[in-house]
Protein backbone atom coordinates (compact mmCIF):
# COMPACT_ATOMS: atom_id res chain seq x y z
CA UNK A 1 0.00 0.00 0.00
CA UNK A 2 1.19 3.37 -0.99
CA UNK A 3 0.72 6.77 -1.83
CA UNK A 4 1.19 8.37 -5.48
CA UNK A 5 -0.25 10.42 -8.34
CA UNK A 6 -3.39 10.02 -10.22
CA UNK A 7 -3.70 11.46 -14.31
CA UNK A 8 -5.46 14.12 -12.59
CA UNK A 9 -2.91 15.34 -10.41
CA UNK A 10 -4.52 14.48 -7.23
CA UNK A 11 -2.74 12.14 -4.66
CA UNK A 12 -4.28 8.71 -4.13
CA UNK A 13 -3.38 5.49 -1.22
CA UNK A 14 -3.89 2.93 -2.83
CA UNK A 15 -2.60 -0.94 -3.55
CA UNK A 16 0.78 -0.09 -5.39
CA UNK A 17 3.22 -3.10 -5.46
CA UNK A 18 2.18 -5.56 -8.55
CA UNK A 19 5.36 -7.30 -9.37
CA UNK A 20 3.87 -11.18 -8.30
CA UNK A 21 0.22 -10.07 -10.03
CA UNK A 22 -1.78 -12.84 -11.23
CA UNK A 23 -4.83 -14.63 -11.44
CA UNK A 24 -5.24 -16.28 -8.23
CA UNK A 25 -7.18 -17.22 -4.76
CA UNK A 26 -8.06 -13.99 -3.19
CA UNK A 27 -7.26 -15.66 -0.06
CA UNK A 28 -3.48 -15.53 -0.42
CA UNK A 29 -3.70 -12.05 -0.67
CA UNK A 30 -5.38 -11.69 2.54
CA UNK A 31 -2.94 -13.91 4.18
CA UNK A 32 -0.39 -12.25 2.80
CA UNK A 33 -1.35 -8.63 4.48
CA UNK A 34 -2.49 -10.31 7.50
CA UNK A 35 1.37 -11.37 7.85
CA UNK A 36 2.72 -8.29 7.16
CA UNK A 37 0.55 -6.34 9.84
CA UNK A 38 2.10 -9.48 12.27
CA UNK A 39 5.30 -8.23 11.09
CA UNK A 40 4.74 -4.37 10.98
CA UNK A 41 3.00 -4.36 14.45
CA UNK A 42 5.90 -5.99 15.92
CA UNK A 43 8.06 -3.86 14.21
CA UNK A 44 6.18 -0.82 15.75
CA UNK A 45 6.28 -2.01 19.43
CA UNK A 46 2.73 -3.49 19.69
CA UNK A 47 2.07 -6.60 21.53
CA UNK A 48 0.85 -9.76 19.98
CA UNK A 49 -2.56 -8.93 21.52
CA UNK A 50 -2.91 -5.76 19.79
CA UNK A 51 -1.42 -7.21 17.08
CA UNK A 52 -4.22 -9.45 16.33
CA UNK A 53 -6.86 -7.48 16.97
CA UNK A 54 -5.59 -4.99 14.23
CA UNK A 55 -5.40 -8.20 12.20
CA UNK A 56 -8.67 -9.02 12.92
CA UNK A 57 -10.05 -5.39 12.33
CA UNK A 58 -8.08 -5.60 8.85
CA UNK A 59 -10.19 -8.66 7.93
CA UNK A 60 -13.64 -7.19 9.06
CA UNK A 61 -13.35 -4.49 7.21
CA UNK A 62 -13.06 -6.45 4.10
CA UNK A 63 -15.78 -8.96 4.72
CA UNK A 64 -18.23 -6.10 5.51
CA UNK A 65 -17.00 -4.02 2.38
CA UNK A 66 -17.04 -7.13 0.40
CA UNK A 67 -20.45 -8.00 1.42
CA UNK A 68 -21.30 -4.26 0.53
CA UNK A 69 -19.73 -4.93 -2.93
CA UNK A 70 -21.80 -8.09 -3.34
CA UNK A 71 -25.11 -6.37 -3.36
CA UNK A 72 -24.23 -2.83 -5.50
CA UNK A 73 -24.07 -2.19 -9.07
CA UNK A 74 -20.67 -3.22 -10.97
CA UNK A 75 -20.30 0.34 -12.19
CA UNK A 76 -20.34 1.62 -8.29
CA UNK A 77 -18.26 -1.22 -7.46
CA UNK A 78 -15.80 0.49 -9.96
CA UNK A 79 -15.66 3.90 -9.11
CA UNK A 80 -15.80 3.57 -5.33
CA UNK A 81 -13.70 5.86 -3.47
CA UNK A 82 -12.24 5.42 0.36
CA UNK A 83 -12.75 9.06 1.77
CA UNK A 84 -11.06 8.45 5.24
CA UNK A 85 -7.59 8.92 4.53
CA UNK A 86 -6.92 11.85 6.38
CA UNK A 87 -8.18 10.85 9.39
CA UNK A 88 -5.95 7.80 9.82
CA UNK A 89 -2.83 8.66 10.88
CA UNK A 90 -0.33 6.48 9.20
CA UNK A 91 -1.96 7.40 5.59
CA UNK A 92 -2.01 11.08 6.11
CA UNK A 93 1.40 11.08 6.33
CA UNK A 94 2.36 8.83 3.43
CA UNK A 95 0.00 11.62 1.18
CA UNK A 96 2.24 14.02 3.17
CA UNK A 97 5.55 12.36 1.88
CA UNK A 98 4.07 11.92 -1.89
CA UNK A 99 3.00 15.78 -1.80
CA UNK A 100 6.77 16.11 -1.65
CA UNK A 101 8.00 14.01 -4.02
CA UNK A 102 7.94 15.53 -7.41
CA UNK A 103 9.50 15.45 -10.52
CA UNK A 104 11.65 18.68 -9.34
CA UNK A 105 12.20 17.06 -6.01
CA UNK A 106 13.93 13.96 -7.89
CA UNK A 107 15.76 16.21 -10.34
CA UNK A 108 17.36 17.79 -7.34
CA UNK A 109 18.11 14.14 -5.69
CA UNK A 110 19.12 12.22 -8.53
CA UNK A 111 21.02 14.89 -11.22
CA UNK A 112 23.80 17.37 -11.43
CA UNK A 113 24.76 20.36 -13.75
CA UNK A 114 26.58 19.42 -17.01
CA UNK A 115 29.29 21.90 -17.52
CA UNK A 116 28.90 23.72 -20.59
CA UNK A 117 31.82 22.76 -23.49
CA UNK A 118 34.79 25.32 -24.05
CA UNK A 119 33.59 27.94 -26.62
CA UNK A 120 29.96 26.61 -26.44
CA UNK A 121 27.15 29.10 -26.27
CA UNK A 122 24.54 26.06 -24.88
CA UNK A 123 23.31 26.10 -21.65
CA UNK A 124 24.53 23.62 -18.92
CA UNK A 125 22.17 20.70 -19.04
CA UNK A 126 21.46 18.13 -16.42
CA UNK A 127 22.37 14.88 -16.33
CA UNK A 128 22.26 12.01 -13.97
CA UNK A 129 24.57 11.74 -10.84
CA UNK A 130 27.18 8.28 -10.01
CA UNK A 131 25.87 7.75 -6.46
CA UNK A 132 27.18 4.31 -6.65
CA UNK A 133 26.18 2.14 -6.06
CA UNK A 134 22.62 2.85 -6.25
CA UNK A 135 22.86 4.75 -9.21
CA UNK A 136 25.33 4.78 -12.19
CA UNK A 137 25.22 6.40 -15.62
CA UNK A 138 25.21 3.74 -18.57
CA UNK A 139 27.58 3.27 -21.60
CA UNK A 140 26.45 4.96 -24.84
CA UNK A 141 25.42 1.47 -26.59
CA UNK A 142 23.96 0.77 -23.01
CA UNK A 143 21.59 4.03 -23.71
CA UNK A 144 20.91 3.11 -26.89
CA UNK A 145 19.56 0.26 -26.11
CA UNK A 146 17.00 1.03 -23.45
CA UNK A 147 16.00 4.53 -25.69
CA UNK A 148 15.10 1.98 -28.78
CA UNK A 149 12.85 0.42 -26.19
CA UNK A 150 10.65 3.86 -26.00
CA UNK A 151 9.26 3.02 -29.44
CA UNK A 152 7.69 -0.21 -28.82
CA UNK A 153 6.45 1.57 -25.51
CA UNK A 154 5.09 4.22 -27.35
CA UNK A 155 2.77 2.06 -29.32
CA UNK A 156 1.19 0.76 -26.72
CA UNK A 157 0.03 4.16 -25.06
CA UNK A 158 -3.05 5.24 -25.61
CA UNK A 159 -3.21 8.34 -28.18
CA UNK A 160 -3.46 10.88 -25.81
CA UNK A 161 -0.54 9.30 -23.60
CA UNK A 162 1.84 9.40 -26.83
CA UNK A 163 0.59 13.02 -27.32
CA UNK A 164 2.18 14.00 -24.41
CA UNK A 165 4.70 12.08 -23.89
CA UNK A 166 6.14 13.72 -26.76
CA UNK A 167 6.49 17.15 -25.69
CA UNK A 168 9.77 15.48 -23.54
CA UNK A 169 12.78 14.48 -25.42
CA UNK A 170 15.35 12.12 -23.41
CA UNK A 171 18.58 13.64 -22.20
CA UNK A 172 20.26 10.96 -19.69
CA UNK A 173 19.56 7.09 -18.91
CA UNK A 174 21.19 5.72 -15.74
CA UNK A 175 21.58 2.06 -13.99
CA UNK A 176 19.25 1.70 -11.01
CA UNK A 177 19.44 -0.71 -8.34
CA UNK A 178 15.96 -1.81 -6.98
CA UNK A 179 14.51 -2.94 -3.93
CA UNK A 180 15.14 -6.01 -2.01
CA UNK A 181 12.50 -8.33 -4.13
CA UNK A 182 14.12 -7.58 -6.99
CA UNK A 183 18.01 -7.93 -6.51
CA UNK A 184 19.52 -9.07 -9.58
CA UNK A 185 17.16 -7.56 -12.07
CA UNK A 186 17.72 -4.88 -14.51
CA UNK A 187 16.35 -1.27 -13.69
CA UNK A 188 16.69 1.83 -16.12
CA UNK A 189 16.00 5.35 -15.45
CA UNK A 190 15.50 7.98 -18.52
CA UNK A 191 15.66 11.46 -17.57
CA UNK A 192 13.16 13.97 -19.93
CA UNK A 193 13.13 17.59 -20.55
CA UNK A 194 9.79 18.91 -21.37
CA UNK A 195 8.89 22.60 -21.39
CA UNK A 196 12.51 23.74 -20.28
CA UNK A 197 14.81 22.49 -17.78
CA UNK A 198 12.19 23.17 -14.92
CA UNK A 199 9.99 20.43 -16.47
CA UNK A 200 11.75 17.32 -16.11
CA UNK A 201 9.87 13.63 -16.44
CA UNK A 202 11.76 10.47 -15.27
CA UNK A 203 10.50 7.16 -16.23
CA UNK A 204 11.66 3.97 -14.92
CA UNK A 205 12.19 0.77 -16.84
CA UNK A 206 11.89 -2.17 -14.77
CA UNK A 207 12.50 -5.88 -15.84
CA UNK A 208 9.75 -7.87 -14.81
CA UNK A 209 10.51 -11.89 -14.64
CA UNK A 210 7.45 -14.29 -14.49
CA UNK A 211 5.47 -14.17 -11.17
CA UNK A 212 6.94 -15.84 -7.94
CA UNK A 213 2.85 -17.63 -7.89
CA UNK A 214 3.42 -18.81 -11.52
CA UNK A 215 4.62 -22.96 -10.77
CA UNK A 216 1.76 -22.71 -7.77
CA UNK A 217 -1.26 -21.82 -10.67
CA UNK A 218 -1.35 -24.12 -13.71
CA UNK A 219 -4.61 -22.70 -14.63
CA UNK A 220 -4.06 -19.13 -14.37
CA UNK A 221 -2.64 -18.90 -17.85
CA UNK A 222 -0.59 -15.38 -17.25
CA UNK A 223 0.20 -12.90 -20.48
CA UNK A 224 3.21 -14.37 -22.44
CA UNK A 225 4.39 -10.55 -21.71
CA UNK A 226 5.72 -10.29 -17.57
CA UNK A 227 5.52 -6.40 -18.09
CA UNK A 228 1.93 -6.11 -19.29
CA UNK A 229 1.10 -8.36 -16.85
CA UNK A 230 2.18 -6.20 -13.99
CA UNK A 231 0.31 -3.40 -16.07
CA UNK A 232 -2.27 -5.06 -16.41
CA UNK A 233 -2.95 -6.14 -12.74
CA UNK A 234 -2.20 -2.92 -11.74
CA UNK A 235 -4.78 -1.02 -13.94
CA UNK A 236 -7.64 -3.74 -12.74
CA UNK A 237 -7.11 -3.37 -9.35
CA UNK A 238 -6.31 0.09 -8.78
CA UNK A 239 -9.26 2.86 -8.90
CA UNK A 240 -6.43 4.94 -10.81
CA UNK A 241 -3.34 4.19 -12.27
CA UNK A 242 0.19 6.23 -13.50
CA UNK A 243 -0.93 7.37 -16.80
CA UNK A 244 2.71 6.33 -18.38
CA UNK A 245 2.07 2.72 -17.21
CA UNK A 246 3.62 0.40 -19.90
CA UNK A 247 5.53 -2.30 -21.22
CA UNK A 248 8.47 -2.82 -23.38
CA UNK A 249 11.83 -5.25 -23.71
CA UNK A 250 15.09 -4.82 -24.20
CA UNK A 251 16.71 -7.72 -26.07
CA UNK A 252 14.66 -10.79 -24.97
CA UNK A 253 14.12 -9.49 -21.29
CA UNK A 254 10.70 -7.97 -20.36
CA UNK A 255 10.12 -4.47 -18.93
CA UNK A 256 7.78 -2.86 -16.96
CA UNK A 257 7.50 1.07 -17.80
CA UNK A 258 6.41 3.67 -15.08
CA UNK A 259 6.90 7.36 -13.81
CA UNK A 260 10.02 7.41 -11.51
CA UNK A 261 9.14 8.50 -7.69
CA UNK A 262 6.19 11.00 -8.81
CA UNK A 263 4.37 11.63 -6.00
CA UNK A 264 4.90 8.64 -4.35
CA UNK A 265 5.12 7.73 -0.57
CA UNK A 266 5.33 4.72 1.54
CA UNK A 267 3.95 4.08 5.47
CA UNK A 268 6.29 4.72 8.54
CA UNK A 269 6.82 1.74 10.94
CA UNK A 270 6.87 4.93 13.54
CA UNK A 271 3.19 6.28 12.25
CA UNK A 272 1.74 2.45 13.28
CA UNK A 273 2.40 3.13 16.94
CA UNK A 274 -0.47 3.32 19.22
CA UNK A 275 -4.17 2.80 17.64
CA UNK A 276 -2.02 3.62 13.69
CA UNK A 277 -2.08 0.04 13.33
CA UNK A 278 -5.58 -0.54 13.55
CA UNK A 279 -6.49 2.00 11.19
CA UNK A 280 -4.15 1.48 9.14
CA UNK A 281 -5.21 -2.45 9.09
CA UNK A 282 -9.23 -1.12 8.46
CA UNK A 283 -7.82 0.88 5.55
CA UNK A 284 -6.24 -2.13 3.88
CA UNK A 285 -8.95 -4.29 4.43
CA UNK A 286 -11.58 -1.89 2.44
CA UNK A 287 -8.57 -1.16 -0.31
CA UNK A 288 -7.78 -4.47 -0.61
CA UNK A 289 -11.79 -5.41 -1.08
CA UNK A 290 -12.04 -2.81 -3.48
CA UNK A 291 -9.43 -4.14 -5.39
CA UNK A 292 -10.48 -7.39 -5.58
CA UNK A 293 -14.38 -6.84 -6.21
CA UNK A 294 -13.01 -4.47 -9.82
CA UNK A 295 -10.66 -7.55 -10.45
CA UNK A 296 -12.96 -10.45 -9.77
CA UNK A 297 -16.77 -11.20 -8.38
CA UNK A 298 -17.69 -9.75 -5.63
CA UNK A 299 -20.60 -11.83 -4.87
CA UNK A 300 -18.63 -15.07 -5.50
CA UNK A 301 -16.11 -13.75 -3.01
CA UNK A 302 -18.80 -12.69 -0.28
CA UNK A 303 -20.15 -15.99 -0.82
CA UNK A 304 -16.90 -18.08 0.45
CA UNK A 305 -16.67 -15.52 3.49
CA UNK A 306 -20.20 -16.31 4.87
CA UNK A 307 -21.48 -14.02 7.53
CA UNK A 308 -19.61 -14.75 10.66
CA UNK A 309 -16.22 -13.48 11.98
CA UNK A 310 -14.53 -17.00 11.93
CA UNK A 311 -12.84 -15.94 8.71
CA UNK A 312 -11.27 -13.00 10.61
CA UNK A 313 -10.08 -15.25 13.61
CA UNK A 314 -8.64 -17.43 11.24
CA UNK A 315 -6.49 -15.10 9.19
CA UNK A 316 -5.72 -13.45 12.25
CA UNK A 317 -4.11 -16.88 13.82
CA UNK A 318 -2.56 -17.16 10.54
CA UNK A 319 -0.80 -13.98 10.19
CA UNK A 320 0.98 -14.27 13.83
CA UNK A 321 2.08 -17.82 13.10
CA UNK A 322 4.03 -16.85 9.72
CA UNK A 323 5.31 -13.99 11.15
CA UNK A 324 6.82 -16.11 13.53
CA UNK A 325 8.22 -18.32 10.47
CA UNK A 326 9.23 -15.37 9.25
CA UNK A 327 11.60 -14.08 11.81
CA UNK A 328 13.03 -17.68 12.15
CA UNK A 329 13.84 -17.65 8.72
CA UNK A 330 15.41 -14.09 8.79
CA UNK A 331 17.74 -15.30 11.67
CA UNK A 332 18.86 -18.35 9.63
CA UNK A 333 19.84 -16.01 6.86
CA UNK A 334 21.46 -13.97 9.26
CA UNK A 335 23.49 -16.62 10.74
CA UNK A 336 24.60 -18.43 7.35
CA UNK A 337 25.05 -15.12 5.56
CA UNK A 338 26.95 -13.16 9.23
CA UNK A 339 24.18 -10.50 8.72
CA UNK A 340 24.38 -7.94 11.41
CA UNK A 341 21.23 -8.28 13.65
CA UNK A 342 18.67 -5.25 13.53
Amino acid sequence: MGAYAAPDGRLVFDINDFDETIRGPFEWDLKRMAASIALAGRGSGHKDSSTRRAIEEFVLRYTVQMRAFAKMPHLAVGHFLVHRFGKVAPVHQALLKAERATPQHTLEQLTEPLPEKAGSKRQPKQRFKEIEPLLTRVSKAQASAVLASLEPYRAMLEPQRQHLLSFYRPVDVAFKVVGTGSVGLRDYCIYFEGNGPEDPLFLQIKEEPASGYNPYLPNAHPDHHNGKRVADGQRAMQLQSDPFLGWTHIGSRQYLVRQLNDHKGSINLDDLAGGGLAAFGEVCGELLARGHARSSDPVVIAGYLGSGDGFAAALARFGLLYADQTEKDWEQLRREKKLPAQ
